[in-house]
């Protein structure tokens, strides 16, 4: 049996609670030789560097690639970039990879997938051909869908977008949405054992605030999520808030500013900078509502019958549940969409992201592929009849 070594990027905590399942299973499986590779915010102290999480849970982290986040402008964003490509081609140089699997369309993606384009490194990508129209990481996540051999797809309208594009139907794959291992398997905690873990109490109604900037919108980000915490002030003081703190793209740092204000100022409402899986899922399990614009509440929370309000462009175009409330970035908007979801409450729904066993069929898919390498050379196949 030839065991093929394979090396899995994660650059932020969101990530690598989407990819636990699959290095698990990738771990366990003695086709592979798992190499890790950390980059982003799990090196950061200001982000809660993360990569002690990594550590705890027992994966070996085979090298850091280090991500400038002190800049989060357009020029330090593209800077933190061109440093990343370098990072990520120095480690494919001494890794030397028979495969390189990458989740979703974070820059930091992109960075390995045009390393691993140059070092002739075939890649397997997660989560191609979804669509989020607000931000750059569109772009990024189709620009990797043209670098990748092998597409890991979340379902089948993403299939038929990636294979739109001129990838092989043969190479993509319906897989769901790998975030949703976590939620079949996650170790469910009790409600006064979370509020102690979070060091947060409980009111009669409770919010998950997760909003990250809107990078291809016309006001700035921090504008658009003023207009959010000017809807939670208006809320009944029976509500509190539990807010998690946006990614590093260009706006964060303003939107961090603002997280810092509003806790001063609200008693009820306490910011985390990482959860981690355990307790963010957790956490979601046991509030009315997830508010704002990350993809966790529409990939995630319909599992948990949590109804979500997905605010603005961040998320447009991506396929969502009904219990899925869309409103515009606006503060009347968004308070008539959080009544309408704590009135509305918990309903049963399917989650068009699947059934929370994505990472036995990617371990099963990148298996049977013998040699990797013959998938290097590409060629566009035309678009025909239904496909």
């Amino acid at each position: 049996m030839t065991t093929r070594r394979i090396c899995v990027v994660t650059g932020n905590r969101a990530e690598y609670g989407q990819l636990y399942w699959v290095l698990k299973a990738l771990r366990s499986d003695k086709r592979f030789d798992l190499k890790l590779l950390v980059t982003g915010t799990h090196l950061s102290r200001e982000h809660g560097y993360t990569v002690q999480w990594i550590r705890k849970d027992g994966f070996a982290v085979a090298r850091r690639i280090k991500l400038s986040l002190d800049d989060d402008t357009p020029l330090g964003v593209t800077t933190a970039l061109a440093g990343a490509t370098r990072g990520f081609g120095e480690a494919l140089r001494d890794l030397k990879p028979d495969w390189l699997l990458l989740l979703g369309d974070r820059y930091e993606s992109l960075a390995a997938a045009q390393a691993a384009l140059i070092a002739r490194v075939p890649i397997a990508h997660l989560c191609g051909g979804d669509v989020t129209e607000g931000v750059i990481d569109e772009a990024c996540r189709h620009a990797i869908t043209k670098m990748a051999h092998v597409h890991l797809v979340t379902h089948a309208a993403s299939a038929r977008r990636v294979r739109q594009m001129g990838e092989d139907p043969r190479h993509v794959h319906v897989v769901g949405n790998p975030a949703l291992d976590s939620v079949r398997r996650m170790e469910r905690l009790d409600r006064n054992e979370l509020s102690r873990r979070l060091g947060y109490a409980w009111r009669e109604r409770n919010l998950l605030v997760t909003y990250h900037p809107v990078t291809l919108g016309r006001r700035s980000p921090a504008e658009e999520f003023r207009q959010l915490l000017t809807a939670l002030r208006s809320l009944p003081e029976d509500t509190g808030f539990i807010l998690t703190r946006p990614n590093p793209d260009t706006g964060s740092r303003a939107i961090d500013r603002e997280i810092d204000r509003f806790v001063r100022a609200e008693p009820r409402a306490k910011a985390y900078a990482a959860l981690g899986s355990l307790l963010y899922l957790n956490a979601m399990r046991q509030v009315d509502a997830v508010v704002g614009n990350s993809s966790s509440g529409i990939s995630e929370a319909p599992s948990l019958g949590v109804p979500t309000v997905d605010i603005g462009d961040r998320q447009k175009g991506r396929l969502a549940a009904r219990s899925v409330i869309r409103c515009a970035a606006a503060a009347p908007s968004i308070r008539r969409a959080i009544l309408q979801a704590l009135k509305r409450g918990r309903i049963k729904t399917v989650n068009p992201y699947g059934d929370g066993r994505t990472s036995g069929r990617v371990v099963s898919i990148l298996g049977r592929i013998a040699d990797p390498s013959a998938l290097i050379v590409k060629r566009f196949h035309e678009k025909g009849p239904g496909r």
